[in-house]
């Protein structure tokens, strides 16, 4: 086989993959977290922040299966990862 060939079915195969990830993100059940908020997690799929240079409190999204492994999304505020180290 073509090594060509098989670089670019590989490539397809990624491409489709993250595409099927956007897509059950964008589709999933959205909520913003108070105080309070029950959570019914069973695994986390993916952590993601709002890109921000300093030190400070940023947005962050995570999305994750519940306990009827249903994707959810939970929107939510966090300190940046950019203030790790900093006093």
């Amino acid at each position: 086989m073509n090594t060509k060939a098989l670089y670019a079915g590989c490539l397809f195969a990624a491409l489709n993959i993250c595409t099927l990830s956007a897509r059950a993100e964008a589709s999933a059940n959205q909520q913003t977290y108070t105080y309070g908020t029950h959570l019914d997690i069973r695994k986390v799929l993916s952590i993601t922040e709002d890109a921000g240079p300093t030190c400070g409190v940023v947005g962050a999204r995570m999305t994750y299966l519940d306990s009827n492994g249903i994707t959810q999304v939970l929107n939510y505020q966090k300190v940046s990862d950019a203030c790790i180290g900093d006093n």
